[in-house]
């Protein structure tokens, strides 16, 4: 752990430095080409002002509104058509047309929707994520070995029981999957929203930075976005697959 810690500090350190020699040969501009000092004042501004927090706390509660309802919604509609086959002949290719489609497609249906509000944009969060989730949930019910079934039946198990002590189970690595891809999903559908909506949050601090030619700010708004990626990851995502790993005898593997 120790290595790793020191590994990461002098990679970043290295990472600064070259982007600092970059920013002093002035090939480009200030206002193109920020030094990181330049950077670090606009986020430390952006906080000592309190819109960065205040960004970062308008757009997480849309992405997690968002996101719980795709999560919900998508475990559903993942189980149903990864084991009915009509559903899965019908609504899944829906769901995989759906897919494919990218998130902000559905601004301009949510805003004529719901016009200039919270909604059209928790919308775009949950249809940008939903298909993800279904896929990945799909998948692993899908790829559930048959024999785990038949052992299941052979023991009794049937209905609610089948899938919570024996499908979710033995599909959870692909669960999880989908849940960390339909994640990184909802945060992209919010900051395209955000982009195109002017409001409260992250992505209207990276608009407002653009039309005031702060180029610092919009640097700074990107490395808070990029933190909480990783931080989610880290704390959340990344717990979840040990725990799966270790419970399948492939922490240490």
């Amino acid at each position: 752990m120790k290595r790793k810690i020191i590994l990461l500090t002098v990679f970043y350190l290295l990472l600064i430095g070259i982007w600092q020699g970059v920013a002093a040969l002035k090939i480009w501009p200030p206002y193109l080409f920020p030094s990181p000092l330049g950077v670090f004042d606009s986020f430390v501004a952006g906080f000592q002002d309190n819109s960065f927090t205040v960004g970062i706390l308008a757009s997480m509660k849309r992405v997690l509104i968002g996101y719980f309802l795709s999560v919900a919604g998508g475990i559903l509609i993942g189980l149903a058509i990864g084991r009915v086959k009509v559903l899965d002949e019908t609504v899944g290719t829906i769901v995989l047309g759906f897919q494919a489609l990218p998130s902000i497609c559905w601004l301009p249906i949510a805003l004529l929707w719901f016009g200039l509000s919270e909604s059209a944009i928790i919308l775009v969060v949950v249809l940008g994520s939903l298909f993800a989730v279904t896929i990945g949930v799909d998948s692993g019910v899908k790829n559930v070995p048959p024999i785990y079934l038949r052992a299941a039946r052979t023991m009794g198990a049937r209905g609610l029981d089948l899938y919570t002590k024996v499908i979710i189970p033995a599909a959870m690595p692909s669960i999880i999957s989908g849940l960390k891809q339909g994640w990184s999903f909802a945060w992209r559908a919010l900051m395209a929203g955000e982009l195109l909506y002017v409001s409260i949050g992250l992505g209207h601090l990276l608009t407002m930075g653009r039309e005031l030619n702060d180029i610092s700010q919009i640097i700074a708004v990107m490395i808070i976005i990029i933190i909480i990626g990783i931080a989610v990851d880290r704390l959340i995502f990344k717990k979840l697959e040990d725990r799966v790993r270790e419970r399948w005898g492939l922490l240490n593997a």
